[in-house]
């Protein structure tokens, strides 16, 4: 083979790869890392709700235990509530079964609150009122990491779907993460007409 050839061939071969090197390589790596942030920004979004829902089951005991003297009726709600968190220690902490498990726990926690206001007594302790307020407070911040976590949710979810991302997705096996839905209890419309008729 002569020089000039050679040459050409070894331009050619220059001209065919470097694209490859150049814009493949780094769209691929930019994809990939693109997919790593989403993946690691719904682990710190459920983290944070994760702490939220750890601080909400911490003032059960206590919420439970001032309850427990003036509510004779309301046993089962209170054992309820108990059991629920007690077996919220035991599930997977992503799993869509625990956000289940939790918006349960949510329910029986708003139906106990209704409960306190049919016991004067109970309403008006000042422990109570305590609680009331750190368990207000708890369930704001577990409303705003849930709305945070699914927000990261959606922006993996949407990454692993779409095109080209999802190739990469396929390749290194990224697993679409599960949303944090409202039970149906908290869907239901509540039924206003029984305050009106005081």
């Amino acid at each position: 083979m002569n020089k000039p050839i050679a040459y050409l061939i070894l331009i050619i071969a220059i001209v065919v790869t470097l694209p490859i090197f150049f814009i493949t390589i780094p769209l691929l790596i930019i994809l990939y890392n693109g997919l790593v942030k989403k993946r690691n920004h719904v682990a710190f979004s459920f983290s944070g709700v994760d702490v939220a829902l750890q601080n909400r089951g911490e003032l059960i005991p206590n919420l439970v235990a001032s309850v427990k003297a003036y509510m004779f009726h309301e046993k089962s709600t209170l054992h309820d509530i108990t059991a629920l968190r007690n077996k919220l220690l035991e599930v997977d902490p992503q799993s869509s079964k625990r956000f289940g498990m939790e918006n349960e726990l949510t329910g029986l926690l708003k139906n106990l609150m209704v409960t306190v206001e049919s016991y004067p007594d109970l309403k008006a302790s000042e422990n109570m009122l305590h609680l009331q307020r750190s368990l207000n407070e708890m369930e704001e911040k577990i409303s705003a990491s849930r709305r945070a976590y699914n927000a990261a949710v959606m922006n993996l979810n949407n990454a692993i779907e779409t095109f080209p991302s999802n190739v990469m997705a396929s390749v290194y096996n990224f697993k679409m993460s599960p949303f944090f839905k409202a039970d149906e209890s908290a869907r239901a419309v509540p039924i206003l007409k029984e305050g009106f008729n005081k």
